[in-house]
């Protein structure tokens, strides 16, 4: 009683973790980290990383009284990056 489920599913957000990929490919392609970076972002519609107080906010309002209402939803913070709403 008074359990919510919903699925946090992020799309590329600017973390150690997401430079550490970058400079991996950067490496295996020969491009420089710039142009890598470049290229994942020119993929998202956004045109750009999530930052992590982003995710932190969404985070935060997903465990806030405000979305006790929400339930089995799957929120994608993603930039535009799902295409199925378009």
């Amino acid at each position: 009683k008074g359990v919510t489920i919903n699925n946090l599913l992020p799309g590329k957000f600017d973390t150690d973790r997401l430079a550490t990929t970058f400079q991996g490919a950067a490496q295996k392609s020969g491009k420089s980290l710039d142009e890598v970076r470049a290229a994942q972002a020119a993929q998202i519609p956004a045109r750009r990383f999530g930052t992590p107080a982003e995710f932190g906010a969404i985070c935060a309002f997903l465990c806030s009284r405000q979305a006790g209402y929400l339930t089995g939803q799957n929120i994608l913070p993603d930039g535009g990056a799902y295409p199925g709403t378009y």
